[in-house]
């Protein structure tokens, strides 16, 4: 047992791992992606405002130069590019009508025509900027173009150009840190996920190994319980549980075989006497009254059981119903009384009746077959468990909003132990007697479903007492 859970515990733990790792391995590249992207955008945004104002600034300090024309235009432009005083990091061009470098900070860019897309923007009179690489270097740029004018008319543009690289660099730092920062969530999930494997998961598998072999057959298997909290409440259940599914399983092992012995008595006494009447050739009228007399008792007894048993499996499928109506509760007591009375006199068992003292009882609401069922089930119950007692007392009275009905034999009891599961269905205890052990429960599932309580104890003085407490039927006014 222990290396199956050992492997299904590796195999939970591969399928854990691999689905929630993959998960958050894929949700921190996508977080990681979106904010590269976002410091991307974001540094070439700050460089690209940054060089749109030093250009604005440029055209703003040409424009409001006393110029008289194109050629102090012109040894102005040279005197601002070549005394710019950021040429180390940016490299400032007066860009002539054509497109062509006229003027540079870097003086070995003069002359050449960078054809970028700012240029033609600015030479139309149209901020432009621009993000790629330059036609000469091939190095990635980040350039801003500014329109020069003089009266009025388009005389070239101002140009401010950077290198992408240190952009790039400072963009690659802030990656490989966000990076760094979600390669260490990660490796913090996945140390999370070992401890929720080792406590949750590998005790959940366990867990789940035992409840296979409890539903293959193994029922009674019990579970080391070494967990806490919820893991360790539901071990307790499963125990809980399977000690039940075993006792359940025993009684039912022991309901099949008493059943059988019941149904066999009966078939049994039946067939015997039909064979001793067919041979019999003496015509003997007592032999035949007392054959018949047998067989007519078996059958009734053998009919009394089947009934009982269908009654009780359509109570366990659902198919059990009550038919309510008006009920003279007294009348339909007295009548299960006197017929059992007759019966039980002739195996030496007097049955007494106490009718309260009153001429007329109140009426009920009930099933008056399902309610007969009840009073027969606990007389005949009273006459198999406590009739060696050779006496069973029967009363019916009024209580607080109920009718109390009380059934009392005079036999054995029964034991203090045996009397919490004394209702279950199939529990027979230590009696020696004979029944099916499901006619108490029986009882159990009538008397709820009518408003009412079932009660079964020790009485004073010996025997057993049972009493059946029913709601009287409320007035309308």
């Amino acid at each position: 047992m222990k290396s199956h859970v050992r492997g299904n515990v590796h195999g939970l733990r591969q399928r854990w791992m691999a689905n929630s790792m993959s998960v958050v391995a894929a949700i921190m590249l996508m977080v990681c992606g979106l904010f590269s992207a976002s410091i991307a955008t974001y540094y070439y945004n700050t460089v690209q405002n940054a060089l749109t104002a030093q250009a604005k600034a440029a055209v703003s300090f040409m424009n409001r130069s006393p110029l008289s024309g194109y050629d102090e235009y012109y040894a102005l432009a040279y005197s601002y590019t070549q005394n710019f005083s950021d040429k180390d990091k940016i490299e400032l061009q007066f860009i002539d009508t054509s497109g062509k470098v006229e003027v540079s900070s870097y003086n070995f860019t003069a002359g050449i025509s960078p054809g970028t897309s700012d240029i033609v923007a600015a030479l139309t009179g149209d901020l432009g900027m621009y993000v790629g690489n330059d036609g000469h270097t091939n190095e990635k740029i980040i350039a801003v173009s500014c329109p020069l004018t003089y009266d009025g008319v388009s005389i070239g543009a101002m140009r401010y150009v950077t290198s992408a690289r240190l952009v790039n660099r400072q963009v690659l730092i802030d990656c490989a840190v966000i990076f760094s920062v979600g390669l260490t969530l990660l490796v913090m999930v996945y140390c999370i996920n070992m401890v929720f494997i080792r406590k949750i998961v590998e005790p959940v598998a366990e867990v789940t190994e035992a409840v296979q072999h409890i539903s293959s057959g193994s029922y009674g298997l019990q579970i080391e319980n070494t967990y806490h909290e919820e893991i360790g409440a539901l071990v307790d259940s499963i125990n809980e549980m399977s000690t039940k599914i075993s006792q359940n399983e025993k009684m039912q092992r022991e309901f099949i075989s008493s059943v059988s012995h019941e149904l066999r008595t009966p078939l049994t006494a039946i067939n015997g006497w039909g064979e001793t009447l067919l041979g019999d050739t003496s015509n003997d009228p007592m032999q035949l009254r007392r054959g018949v007399g047998i067989i007519l008792k078996e059958s009734r007894r053998l009919t009394n059981m089947v009934e009982e048993l269908l009654q009780f499996s359509r109570m366990q499928d659902g198919r059990f119903t009550l038919e309510v109506e008006p009920v003279d509760i007294q009348a339909e007591f007295e009548d299960a009384v006197f017929t059992y009375k007759e019966l039980f006199a002739q195996d030496g068992i007097e049955v007494h009746y106490d009718d309260g003292g009153l001429e007329e009882f109140p009426i009920i609401e009930g099933d008056p077959e399902r309610l007969k069922q009840v009073f027969c089930n606990l007389l005949d119950n009273a006459a198999k468990h406590g009739g060696n007692g050779g006496r069973i007392d029967t009363a019916i009275g009024i209580g607080l909003e109920t009718v109390v009905l009380t059934i009392r034999d005079y036999g054995p009891g029964i034991p203090d132990a045996e009397l919490p599961y004394i209702k279950q269905k199939f529990y027979k205890g230590s009696s020696k007697a004979r029944g099916s052990g499901i006619g108490l429960a029986v009882v159990e599932e009538i008397v709820p479903r009518h408003g009412g309580r079932f009660e079964i104890g020790n009485a004073e003085g010996g025997g057993c007492i049972v009493q059946i407490y029913l709601p009287l039927k409320q007035s309308n006014s």
